[in-house]
């Protein structure tokens, strides 16, 4: 794919898809008429030179393409009815009187909060806003979820005909619908990022772009709803963790824990990008909600050594009130570690173990292990790592839990 179409393809696919899905309603025939659009640009464009405006050239041969397949099978009622409407908006066929996607600028929103429905399953909202707004293929979807392809196919099928059958609406939620629903689609977006954000301990080139897929969509829900802090505190976060993605690892893929990553290799632009989102949703007001509070712990690990703990721990504090869930117990317990030593951050687990949280995961046992480690208790510490060792399975994780082992208990693991 060339730049100018690969270009086109990040900024127009879903905008294209969207007006189609508006228009006909038929999901489908929206992503194959998109597909065969962006087929031809690749001809065209490389014969003619790049138009003037991309998303309208794109638009109209899309709409064109599709107004071509329902007159092929007009005979329904539903296929007439769209082809009138698709005329509705068509002028001569020139570039110029193509309806630019820019004119109906909800269009992406209400598809968004049409693919985050709470009647659709978790992982198949994901899988949906992936093909429909991201334009990612069937199998690159399923190897992301590592499925087989046709088992994703069917179910990217069952949640389009769901759509069509409960007559979902293709709209954005108003009064107090809003935000719930935002809250969902923002759960989506960020389970995205962090599915391609997480270490896979393997060459997994599709992991990563869905982190970087996740952040667009983000970015394009915060320029359509720029007076909601949540959606820009999720950008902030997502840009700010990402921006430590090539320190992370070292190049045999070993994992780097932050304390120790090579702060040259941070991303500076995608850290001020994070920031400019933070100021932003302070400036709204108003209370902050769990992806304003990450951010803004983000954003002061961002700052390195001169990271301020006890802010870092203010915020844990606060999202334990708004979230209490264990994983923000034990991300708090590792920030009072973090804030007030080694022995304080021990008390605060042993008091989340107590309550019996997290049975058979190993991030409890790893963060005990990291807090003994530094509070020099070695042996207890092998204990505790060996404990985690017993639980890891992601493989990337596995290695770094043997190699802080080999540090507290150096020779062969029994």
């Amino acid at each position: 794919m060339t730049e100018p179409l690969a270009a086109a393809f990040a900024d127009e696919w879903g905008r294209v898809v969207a007006t189609l899905v508006r228009v006909t309603g038929d999901w489908a025939l929206a992503e194959d008429a998109a597909a065969e659009a962006f087929a031809a640009a690749a001809v065209t464009w490389q014969r003619d030179g790049v138009p003037r405006s991309p998303g309208a050239w794109l638009t109209t041969v899309a709409r064109n393409r599709a107004l071509d397949r329902l007159r092929r099978a007009a005979t329904e009622r539903s296929a007439l009815e769209s082809i009138a409407a698709l005329q509705e908006t068509r002028g001569s066929g020139g570039e110029e009187d193509a309806v630019e996607p820019d004119d109906v600028p909800d269009d992406r929103l209400r598809l968004v909060f049409t693919c985050c429905h709470p009647a659709l399953p978790l992982e198949t909202r994901v899988a949906l806003t992936l093909r429909t707004l991201c334009g990612l293929t069937v199998d690159e979807i399923a190897a992301a979820f590592g499925v087989a392809e046709p088992a994703m196919a069917k179910r990217l099928v069952r949640a389009r005909q769901k759509i069509q059958r409960a007559h979902i609406p293709y709209r954005v939620p108003s009064g107090a619908a809003l935000p719930e629903r935002l809250a969902g689609v923002l759960a989506v977006l960020y389970l995205l990022f962090t599915e391609g954000y997480a270490p896979s301990g393997g060459d997994d080139v599709v992991r990563p772009s869905l982190s970087g897929e996740a952040i667009r969509l983000t970015r394009v829900l915060a320029t359509l709803m720029p007076g909601e802090p949540e959606v820009l505190g999720l950008l902030a976060l997502e840009v700010l963790q990402d921006s430590r993605r090539a320190a992370r690892t070292t190049a045999d893929g070993a994992l780097v824990p932050l304390e120790e990553q090579d702060r040259g290799r941070w991303d500076a632009d995608r850290i001020a990008e994070g920031r400019r989102a933070l100021e932003a949703a302070d400036r709204l007001g108003g209370p902050a909600g769990p992806y304003l509070l990450q951010a803004r712990i983000a954003a002061e690990h961002a700052r390195g050594d001169a990271a301020d703990k006890h802010a870092i721990l203010r915020s844990y504090d606060a999202l334990v009130s708004l979230t209490p869930s264990p994983y923000v117990a034990l991300a708090r317990a590792i920030a009072v570690g973090a804030a007030d030593g080694p022995d304080a951050g021990l008390g605060a687990l042993a008091r989340l173990r107590a309550t019996g949280a997290l049975p058979g995961n190993h991030y409890l046992p790893a963060a005990e292990a990291d807090l003994l480690r530094r509070a020099g208790r070695h042996g207890e510490a092998a204990a505790a790592y060996r404990s985690a060792l017993d639980l890891v399975r992601n493989g990337a994780e596995r290695d770094f839990l043997e190699r802080r082992l080999a540090e507290v208990a150096p020779g062969p693991r029994p």
